[in-house]
C-alpha cells in the first residue's frame, strides 16, 4: 500500500474506492468516486481485475488503509490511499460534490427517539400512566441496538422515501465488477 497526496489522485487513471457508508457518501464525495462499502469490499472486490490500479478514500484515511490492507491480501498489487482521506481532498482544494440535503440515518434516529420518549412521558403524565411504556420500548431498541450494532429503527428510516430518492446507482454502491 503506497500513500498518496489528493493532488496526485487527479491526474491518476486509477478506480477511486469509497469505502464510508451510503450516508456519508451521498452527503460529500468525490466525483469519480464509486462507493464500495468497507464491509462490503472482500465481495465486491471479488470480481475485479486484480491488475488495475485502486485507490481508497474514506473520511480522513483510517478506513481507506483497511481496505487497501483487504485489497492487497485479496492479490492486488497497484493499491493506493489518499492520504488524509476526502478531509485532505477538500483542503487541497479538490471539488467535492456536496448534497445537504440530507439528514444523515443516525441523526434521524435520534430524533425520532427522541420525539417518541417525549411523546411517551407527556402521554404517560397527561393521558394515562401505560404509556410509559412507550419510553421503555425505545429505551430497550436503543441498548439493544448500541450492543448489537443492529438497529431495527435504523432499518426503517432507510425505507423511508425521503431516504430512497437519489440513491446512488449500481456502479456508485458497487454492485458491478
Amino acid at each position: 500500500m503506497r500513500k498518496v497526496l489528493p493532488g496526485q489522485v487527479v491526474e491518476c487513471a486509477a478506480r477511486v474506492i469509497d469505502v464510508r457508508d451510503p450516508d456519508e457518501f451521498l452527503s460529500e464525495r468525490l466525483g469519480r468516486a464509486e462507493l464500495v462499502p468497507l464491509d462490503r469490499l472482500p465481495a465486491v472486490a471479488s470480481a475485479w481485475d486484480r491488475a488495475q490500479c485502486l485507490v481508497t478514500l474514506c473520511k480522513s484515511g483510517a478506513r481507506s488503509a483497511e481496505a487497501a490492507e483487504i485489497l492487497e491480501s485479496m492479490g492486488f498489487k497497484d493499491v493506493l490511499v489518499i492520504e488524509g482521506g476526502l478531509d485532505a481532498c477538500k483542503k487541497a482544494g479538490i471539488e467535492v460534490i456536496r448534497d445537504r440535503r440530507r439528514i444523515p440515518v443516525f441523526r434521524q434516529v435520534m430524533i425520532v427517539a427522541g420525539c417518541l420518549l417525549l411523546a411517551g412521558l407527556v402521554l404517560a403524565a397527561k393521558v394515562h400512566p401505560g404509556f410509559i411504556v412507550v419510553d421503555w420500548f425505545v429505551a430497550v431498541g436503543l441498548v439493544f441496538g448500541g450492543v448489537t450494532g443492529y438497529c431495527p429503527m435504523v432499518k426503517i428510516l432507510q425505507k423511508m422515501p425521503w431516504n430512497a430518492a437519489k440513491r446512488c446507482d449500481a456502479r456508485a454502491c458497487g454492485q458491478e465488477g
